[in-house]
């Protein structure tokens, strides 16, 4: 009996134990079961990075901003001009002259660009974070000045840019040079040898400050209006119109022409045509004068192009016989290169149909934006200039037009040395630029893609950190071109197959251009003597501190 009960007892035991197990476990994978995992990272989201379209009015009653009738090196006109000499962007320079795009990043993208909400951009944009160029630091060596002042020097022993007793000198790749500095309140800017500018502060209106630009051309004057800006402290100068046509005219540059017009510019014999022959090609008719006045303004701009390309020669020579231990570099191209460039590529031009209807679209922004200008103007009525002391200038912020939202595409306009990736290169007038960002960097600059370039100009393609000032400059220079268009098409029309157009005539802005200063003459011609004697002391002291 003992025994069985033993047994009893144990088998007891084994069955309480076992369900106690059961149990357990149950209750343990029940918890396991309720209880929710972690939550997944989540992805980070990615701005994009897509253009903005830009809007375009269906109606004639939309255009843009006007140009001040650019005189000489375009096409059909004759008279003063202003070429550029040559810019080397190290950031924004609104005071001090010539820039240096120091950053830049040829074949690198940006992670992310400010996209405006909208077509047309303008308040409201986002920003989305930016993966700028890395800065790189450019070849060669730097010189500190005896006296003061500081000098970069290429690898070639060529002078990069001096900066003394307040003048900004710099010198393009292709020998070219620009000076700026001030002088007696002046901002005196020389582009060449007999060219240049001086600016000097005109009027007050509304808050703004507007200043009067007297350039200089082989003795030829021209003066043009600037409203200046202030944004992220620096300085910057719009053009602003002296005239304005009567609405209707704007609307017939816009809209499609009733038939297509063929248009003979006469440009064959010339010698810039011929020698960027494989660059650029003429529309074979015209839908609209958006299309002509897109072929008017870059034969201008090549025509430039060809004049500096001339002049940086010569003074290439020159810098060879200043610079010891090295010289200037030779002009960008020879006319046979061209002509073999133009060969090898079996008709097919550089300046491909795409970025020429790039620009025909900026054409038609400008076109809409100066018609509704001119509506503004003729309902408020012209005014007076007011006195300089009328009235104080606003320090209050404002975004310069270079950085509207909806204005992307850029055609340089002068020689333009910028830095991809380290290494130097040169733009040059006509080279056409699409700016991929909207704020820029601590040193003024913002992502641009090389959407078109001439043969030994930066590869296109390549993306550069360009100053805001000079994109600014080539946005002013734009207009200048396009009011000489329009000067041009109001003389023509009805001629040659061009329709004939609504009333052609003109209204004065309220901010007049004033008389040419005619001291700019020695201003720019003093500011150059003065370079030549700071160039040459540099080159003596770089010499001697030893390559």
């Amino acid at each position: 009996m003992s025994t069985i009960r033993n047994t009893a007892a144990g088998i007891r035991f084994f069955l309480v134990l076992s369900a106690t197990l059961i149990l357990t476990v149950g209750v343990a994978a029940g918890q396991k079961k309720n209880t929710p995992s972690p939550p997944k990272p989540t992805a980070p989201s990615h701005a994009s990075t897509s253009h903005p379209s830009t809007s375009h009015p269906s109606n004639a009653s939309r255009p843009s901003t006007s140009t001040r009738p650019n005189t000489a090196t375009r096409p059909g006109t004759s008279g003063a001009s202003h070429t550029t000499g040559t810019r080397t962007s190290t950031g924004n320079a609104a005071h001090t002259g010539t820039r240096s795009t120091g950053t830049g990043g040829a074949n690198r993208t940006a992670s992310g660009r400010n996209t405006p909400m909208g077509k047309t951009g303008g308040a409201g944009a986002k920003t989305a974070s930016i993966n700028r160029p890395n800065t790189h630091t450019m070849p060669g060596r730097q010189v500190s000045l005896r006296g003061g002042g500081s000098a970069s020097i290429r690898p070639n022993g060529q002078i990069r840019s001096i900066n003394r007793n307040g003048m900004q000198i710099n010198r393009g790749l292709n020998g070219s040079r620009h000076i700026e500095s001030m002088h007696n309140g002046a901002r005196v800017v020389s582009t060449g040898r007999g060219a240049g500018y001086v600016q000097r502060t005109y009027v007050v209106r509304g808050g703004h400050t507007y200043y009067s630009r007297t350039y200089y051309y082989h003795g030829a004057y021209h003066v043009g209006v600037y409203r200046g800006y202030y944004w992220h402290g620096h300085a910057y100068y719009g053009y602003y119109h002296p005239y304005w046509y009567h609405p209707a005219f704007y609307g017939w540059a816009y809209n499609p022409w009733p038939a297509p017009v063929a248009w003979g510019w006469g440009w064959g014999p010339a010698p810039w045509y011929g020698y960027y022959g494989y660059y650029f090609a003429p529309y074979p008719v015209y839908p609209s004068a958006a299309f002509w006045l897109t072929d008017y303004l870059i034969g201008a701009q090549l025509q430039a192009a060809y004049a500096a390309q001339q002049a940086a020669a010569a003074n290439a020579a020159a810098a060879a016989n200043a610079n010891a231990g090295g010289g200037g570099a030779p002009p960008d191209q020879q006319p046979g290169d061209a002509q073999a460039s133009a060969q090898n590529s079996g008709g097919q031009v550089t300046l491909t149909p795409e970025v020429k209807e790039a620009i025909a679209e900026e054409v038609k922004a400008q076109l809409a934006a100066q018609q509704t200008q001119s509506q503004q103007q003729a309902s408020s009525g012209a005014q007076q200039p007011a006195s300089g002391g009328a009235q104080t200038a606003s320090n209050q912020e404002e975004v310069p037009p270079a950085l509207d939202p909806a204005r992307r595409t850029f055609v340089v306009d002068s020689d333009l040395t910028v830095n991809a990736n380290g290494q130097e290169c040169q733009l040059s007038s006509g080279d056409v630029l699409t700016r991929l960002t909207d704020s820029p960097d601590s040193d003024g600059n913002v992502n641009a893609s090389i959407q078109a370039s001439k043969n030994k100009d930066c590869a296109a393609g390549s993306q550069i950190a360009v100053s805001v000032n000079d994109l600014q400059e080539m946005q002013n220079h734009f207009q200048e071109q396009l009011d000489s268009g329009m000067k041009e098409l109001a003389a023509k029309q009805g001629t040659g197959g061009l329709p004939k157009s609504p009333d052609t005539s003109t209204s004065a802005s309220d901010v007049p251009a004033p008389a040419a200063d005619q001291s700019a003459a020695k201003a720019v011609d003093d500011q150059q003597a003065q370079a030549d004697q700071v160039e040459a002391q540099v080159a003596k002291e770089a010499f001697s501190q030893g390559s």
